[in-house]
């Protein structure tokens, strides 16, 4: 079974560090914010401005160090990134200690691990291109698919558990001490790495570089937008429903936390069964279908009941969403990696990862806007029909070249 396949020992150090990083990650999920609000007292503008101005910025700084991670060894540059991660976390209760915690703090340590998230999973991206033979990449995307939502499932209710019960910085500490982990599992990993061929000088052309290559590629330039209205809306949408569900229908923070950590388990089975579809099926109808499903569930919240029966509703409105993104993802990565030059993998991941999160931030900062004009069920009814129309950016024919013939522009010099 595809379960059981073995990708190596240096493979399973590099999931165990990733396994490792995103429970830390999701336990920590919504520290920062409950820090804002309940130990530092500050108020709704402040909050969402910790929740966009972080990433943006983070995404901002990550621009130039895309090109920076083509021209060295993704190893070290994936422990380093770790430990910028551990480092920023950790000052966080040192400081809260010490009585110096402030809000400036937060929005800094914010901006330092956004940029580091991005700077690491370009050289992580590149870095399984490398380890892992083509025909397993789908198997490798698939196991860190399955990790992630397990990871979400789990990590936010023991994480705001462990807030209530053994102090407002604990799940802070757990999320820096698995960035530590990581940083040790990837040093596991042994072996050796080639230099890269990308060894000139960087040049300010260099920082368009991925974004070039996205928008010339025909197949990858479709899945951008897709992704980036898809995530954009999704994600906008979250302390839309947040606000729609605790305090216009009265659930309780213990039934929205549930509400969607159980679906988060159909991640898990989703990822898994994402190789045999592909086996069965082939990967562009599996990436057609599944991205067009994703796209039906979201309208489905504005009309979200109150009481037991809208605790069973939003459940199974987001296990359909989870299930079909569970899918969707990993052959998406697979065919991403695919696609990209080994000289560019970095900067292209890293030029995907900034698109896909600064439309992130600018979709939930004008929702949020429309939320406070309209309320929270128009806004999650106009993003769920907006949503619709996404499958319509989906590449309808897998006509893109094949990896050893892929045509991508000339590096600048």
């Amino acid at each position: 079974m595809m379960r059981g396949r073995s990708l190596g020992p240096r493979f399973r150090w590099l999931w165990s560090a990733y396994a490792v990083s995103a429970f830390g990650t999701w336990l920590g999920f919504g520290a920062f914010p409950m820090l804002a609000i309940l130990v530092l007292h500050t108020g709704p503008a402040a909050v969402s401005a910790l929740a966009a101005v972080g990433p943006a910025v983070g995404a901002l700084v990550a621009v130039p160090l895309g090109p920076w991670v083509d021209r060295r060894r993704k190893r070290p540059v994936m422990i380093g990134m770790d430990l910028v991660r551990f480092a920023a976390l950790v000052s966080v209760p040192a400081c809260y200690a010490l009585g110096l915690l402030s809000f400036a703090q937060l929005i800094v340590v914010s901006v330092v691990v956004a940029a580091a998230d991005i700077t690491f999973t370009s050289a992580s991206g590149a870095f399984l291109k490398g380890l892992v033979p083509p025909e397993d990449l789908l198997v490798a995307n698939g196991r860190f698919e399955s990790t992630n939502w397990t990871a979400t499932a789990l990590g936010p209710p023991l994480g705001g558990a462990a807030f209530a019960l053994l102090g407002p910085v604990t799940s802070v500490v757990a999320n820096a001490v698995s960035f530590l982990l990581s940083a040790l599992g990837i040093r596991a990993i042994g072996g050796g790495e080639p230099r890269p061929r990308t060894t000139n000088r960087l040049r300010a052309g260099d920082l368009a570089d991925g974004w070039r290559f996205l928008l010339a590629h025909r197949g990858l330039r479709p899945l951008l937008f897709n992704a980036m209205v898809f995530n954009g809306l999704v994600m906008a949408t979250e302390p839309v429903l947040a606000v729609l569900m605790l305090n216009h229908l009265g659930f309780t923070p213990w039934q929205y936390g549930l509400a969607f950590a159980v679906p988060c388990l159909g991640g898990l089975a989703g990822s898994r069964l994402t190789p045999r579809l592909v086996r069965r099926f082939g990967r562009h109808p599996v990436l057609l279908t599944s991205g067009a499903l994703r796209a039906c569930w979201l309208l489905a919240l504005a009309f979200l009941p109150g009481g037991t029966g809208g605790l069973a509703y939003v459940m199974v409105v987001e296990l359909g969403l989870i299930v079909c993104c569970s899918v969707f993802n990993p052959v998406l990565a697979t065919y991403r990696l695919e696609q990209l030059p080994a000289d560019r993998v970095a900067r292209t991941l890293s030029a995907w990862s900034v698109s896909t999160k600064a439309s992130i931030a600018a979709t939930t900062a004008v929702w949020g806007v429309l939320a406070g004009l309209t309320g929270p069920r128009v806004a999650l009814g106009v993003a769920g029909v907006l949503v619709l129309a996404t499958p319509l950016l989906l590449p309808r024919r897998d006509r893109t070249p094949t990896p050893a013939t892929s045509a991508s522009p000339a590096p600048s010099r």
